[in-house]
């Protein structure tokens, strides 16, 4: 059962006016197919909110602001849905101290990539790029948070956390944003956390390890396309990194992987396979999303080794050591091409930024439940 403020209730922000107050509970008496007991939670929230001094009251009852750039430990997950407190200046120096050293390793990072390239060669790329080609990029990478999304709530479904897909999407939009524009802290999955709590009074530490599961998917279907792709890669021989032993490794940690799993979180496990289908549904487009800008950037060679150095990247990017992965992911995915396939540097570069930026248009469209959270649930 979702448990509502009284705000959610009129379908209002927390700071209406009494104007406002009135328009909205005006349109609830008007409207005749409400139910009785639905009527009587309208009512109470307007006999609330209305008076200045219930209102008060009840405003001081409510939840703190949930600050998704701060970070919470795992054995304080329950904390994420206490009433915060100010920071001490202590706690907020280390914040800022976090946030300053992932900016200068970002721009560290991008600085010394960038100074290992041939800056002309790059801007020919960007210039001779076709802007069809990288709308096409852009709608696949959208059609990959879809089915992220349906694959989060496999998870949810798991620890008997049922709630609307469309509800769940436009949280996962929100999630992406927050974890695009916030440098530090818990971010997305945090407030995913926060909320779930809060609706649907599911345990912070259940809906952590959902939340966690679902990463684990990503990581494991990575490993499964990259273990596709290593049959195109001959070259990898050299290191002695085979088709045979890469997928040997595959079904040795898979079994592993589902054997812990299922012993340890078995709660976990009920619609284990299907969401790790849906995982490699993910990664299979968003390396469609890459394949799509090299064919944007007239790329006519190889793909398999730019395919798997994305993937490589990826993997890496999810270490917090820069600003969203940014730096950190074009450094590996440069290493990777120029160091261990000997190929163009130049475009690995652009196609790690390209990357960037259209998972940055996509998660823009999170930033409008930033601004109207009450839109979040609406049918």
């Amino acid at each position: 059962m979702v448990n509502r403020t009284y705000y959610e209730l009129l379908g209002i922000s927390q700071n209406a006016s009494e104007t406002e107050i009135e328009t909205a509970y005006g349109e609830f008496t008007a409207n005749k197919n409400f139910s009785p007991s639905q009527m009587r939670s309208v009512e109470q929230a307007y006999q609330t909110l209305i008076d200045p001094q219930k209102r008060k009251a009840y405003d001081e009852e409510l939840p703190g602001p949930f600050d998704p750039g701060e970070s919470f430990p795992y054995e304080d997950l329950d904390s994420i849905t206490e009433t915060k407190k100010p920071k001490t200046l202590k706690a907020r120096i280390w914040s800022i101290t976090q946030l300053i050293l992932k900016i200068v390793i970002t721009i560290a990072l991008l600085y010394y990539v960038f100074s290992k390239l041939k800056i002309d060669d790059v801007k020919v790329l960007i210039a001779q790029s076709n802007p069809w080609w990288m709308l096409a990029a852009v709608a696949c990478f959208f059609t990959s948070t879809f089915v992220a999304a349906s694959r989060l709530l496999s998870f949810f479904k798991s620890i008997d956390l049922h709630i609307d897909w469309k509800f769940n999407m436009r949280l996962y939009m929100l999630g992406m944003f927050y974890n695009l524009c916030l440098p530090g802290g818990i971010g997305g999955d945090g407030y995913k956390i926060y909320l779930l709590n809060k609706r649907y009074k599911k345990p912070a530490k259940k809906v952590f390890w959902a939340i966690f599961f679902d990463r684990l998917s990503g990581f494991w279907a990575i490993g499964f396309i990259t273990a596709v792709l290593v049959i195109f890669l001959p070259q990898l021989e050299v290191m002695h990194i085979t088709p045979l032993i890469t997928w040997a490794a595959l079904i040795t940690g898979t079994a592993v992987y589902y054997f812990v799993a299922y012993t340890f979180f078995n709660d976990y496990t009920k619609h284990f396979w299907e969401a790790h289908l849906k995982a490699v549904g993910v990664q299979g487009l968003q390396v469609l999303t890459i394949l799509l800008i090299m064919i944007s950037l007239h790329h006519d060679g190889k793909f398999a080794p730019y395919l798997s150095a994305f993937l490589a990247s990826s993997m890496a990017a999810v270490i917090p050591f820069s600003v969203g992965g940014l730096g950190f992911r074009e450094f590996i995915f440069k290493y990777v091409i120029a160091e261990m396939f000997h190929m163009n540097g130049e475009l690995a570069v652009v196609l790690s930024l390209s990357f960037y930026v259209v998972s940055a248009i996509v998660s823009l469209f999170g930033v409008y439940y930033v601004f109207r959270a009450d839109k979040l649930e609406e049918d």
